[in-house]
């Protein structure tokens, strides 16, 4: 028995589980190039705003990922997701980590380069 509203700590029942972003669109469209320069700058720089390498480097690779391997990447690097889609999460420490949309999936105004 437990207060109103307490979880069991049984299993996944506490696990958020995560999904793609929904469909965005850029400012203005850029190609696959642009929006890995983007994703390349913003992964070098994320860790001098705080929390620690080890989940910066976990949330990329999540990132990166198919959402089922991310999915257990999340959950064996003690990410806290708040955001389902992976903009937000925490780590068990309380640091908060943002990802802009641009690292999760790419804009729907793509310019797709030959």
């Amino acid at each position: 028995m437990g207060c109103i509203g307490s979880k069991r700590t049984r299993g996944d029942e506490n696990v958020k589980k995560i999904r793609k972003p929904k469909p965005w669109k850029h400012s203005e469209p850029i190609t696959r190039t642009q929006l890995k320069q983007m994703r390349d700058e913003f992964w070098d720089t994320a860790p001098h705003y705080g929390g620690q390498r080890e989940i910066w480097d976990a949330l990329r690779v999540a990132a990166e990922s198919e959402i089922t391997h991310a999915q257990a990447i999340i959950n064996s690097a003690g990410v806290i997701v708040q955001n389902d889609d992976l903009t937000i999460c925490y780590d068990e420490r309380g640091a908060r980590y943002e990802l802009p949309k641009y690292v999760l999936s790419e804009p729907i105004n793509m310019i797709h380069e030959n």
